[in-house]
């Protein structure tokens, strides 16, 4: 049952670094004088203590493999991967970030049933569990390719949801992206800062994510907890992320506050979600509760958190099955990201799906996935010295930059808004003559680029 430690703990700040100390020092062992690594650490997430040389013969690296990207890796401990030298295809998964951004989306009933719902708690917890939602997909270990700047990712047939994404900065990589059906606006700007440490990385959602219900205009903000991959070279690769979720009513001040717990010995605790629904007072109405990989569960509940007399604990939100021994871990509405059925006719030639190394890894061509990969990132290079050298600026086509700096845990975010002109162009689109189907952007080149044709220098 759910407990009182997301009020009582100190709040966000202080149950983030309470979870990640715990997290550093739990279950770990090192392997120093085992393999000969200097401060190597290889965490075993079912818990164990006495198999560190076991777990770190694990994972998706040859031997031979994991030597060489750790004598090339352990230069960049303590920086932010972002700036780090062209990592490997082999880490990757066939998806760009900007299809991760639209997973979200794979529960968005929740949200519509936000917006039908008259009880101001209620709303709270379809939209919570709907934020939560998405860690089951990101409990997978493969990294998405960075989009290129100009980049864009489309979704339609999806539950009456248009849903557009633009990588609209390189230096620091941001996207942002814009979803709408007749219940809900969907508005973000996402910015990660990370940090290296050498067999993991820590994950800092430097971003704003903000959710209006249309019905009464409820505007809802969503700050996430971090995340940390370990065992990104030696061991099995997971994913953890521990810390407090804070999904606030901006109208009224109710908010819910789910702690993530980390996870501890043995495997205690992971996956586990515990919380409350709050009103503006910072009493508890709503009691929540359940697993992040699994399912939510919510009850009612007193001024001390316990459950009203003659309640139950509901299931609001259970994952769907998903397809089994997938390579990538991929569910089934991770597929339909990749596939051209979720794609409107005329498809923007700067969309995820058309990337060619994206589509190579899609059909296990690494040969090919990695040398269109350095392809892309040298000429996404060559357009920045062009740019510099005309003077010129990058200008998104579908997200305004705005004066409006948001405050995050972690960092000032740098706002970008929706300006409406997607919604136009797709109106266009529907309203012209034109027979040309989505299945004819397969032969359409990617094209996010600036400038005309620039051989890569």
């Amino acid at each position: 049952m759910a407990s009182n430690e997301p009020k009582q703990g100190g709040g966000f700040f202080a149950s983030i670094a309470s979870g990640l100390s715990t997290f550093g020092s739990a279950m770990t062992k090192s392997v120093n004088g085992l393999l000969g690594y200097e401060g190597l650490e290889v965490i075993n997430p079912e818990g164990g203590t006495e198999d560190a040389e076991e777990e770190a013969k694990k994972g998706r690296w040859k031997q031979e493999d994991r030597d060489g990207y750790w004598k090339m890796m352990q230069n960049y401990i303590g920086s932010d991967v972002q700036s780090m030298v062209t990592l490997p295809v082999l880490i990757c998964e066939p998806s760009t970030n900007l299809q991760r951004m639209a997973e979200l989306m794979e529960y968005s009933n929740l949200l519509d049933l936000a917006d039908k719902c008259e009880d101001p708690y209620m709303r709270l917890v379809y939209s919570s569990s709907w934020a939560i939602s998405i860690y089951y997909a990101y409990k997978r270990a493969w990294k998405p390719f960075n989009p290129i700047l100009g980049e864009t990712y489309e979704l339609v047939n999806h539950g009456g949801i248009t849903f557009i994404a633009e990588q609209v900065s390189h230096h620091p990589p941001m996207c942002a992206g814009h979803a709408e059906n007749e219940h809900f606006t969907y508005d973000v700007t996402s910015k990660l800062r990370t940090k290296f440490l050498g067999n993991s990385i820590d994950i800092y959602p430097v971003g704003r994510t903000r959710v209006t219900l249309k019905r009464d205009g409820v505007v809802l903000e969503l700050v996430p907890p971090p995340t940390k991959v370990n065992n990104l070279i030696f061991g099995r690769t997971w994913i953890d992320s521990p810390g407090e979720m804070i999904m606030t009513n901006l109208n009224t001040g109710d908010k819910a506050v789910l702690y993530f717990q980390p996870c501890g010995w043995f495997g205690s605790g992971r996956y586990e979600v515990d919380g409350y629904v709050y009103n503006a007072d910072e009493e508890p109405k709503i009691l929540m509760t359940g697993k992040w990989n699994e399912s939510m569960n919510y009850q009612p509940c007193d001024l001390d958190g316990e459950p009203l007399p003659g309640t139950e604990l509901k299931e609001v939100w259970r994952v769907a099955d998903a397809p089994k021994n997938d390579k990538h871990q991929y569910t089934y509405f991770a597929h339909k990201l990749n596939s051209f059925d979720t794609a409107p006719k005329k498809l923007l030639s700067s969309d995820s799906r058309l990337r060619p190394d994206r589509c190579a890894l899609e059909t296990g061509d690494l040969s090919k996935a990695g040398s269109e990969k350095t392809r892309l990132e040298e000429r996404q290079r060559t357009e920045k010295r062009t740019r510099e050298a005309k003077g010129d600026k990058f200008t998104p086509k579908w997200f305004d930059f705005t004066d409006e700096v948001a405050p995050t845990p972690w960092g000032e975010l740098e706002v970008y808004k929706y300006n409406g002109k997607y919604a136009e162009h797709r109106a266009a689109l529907d309203s012209s003559n034109s027979d040309e189907e989505s299945s004819n952007a397969k032969s359409t080149e990617f094209n996010p680029w600036q400038y005309g044709d620039l051989a890569a220098e």
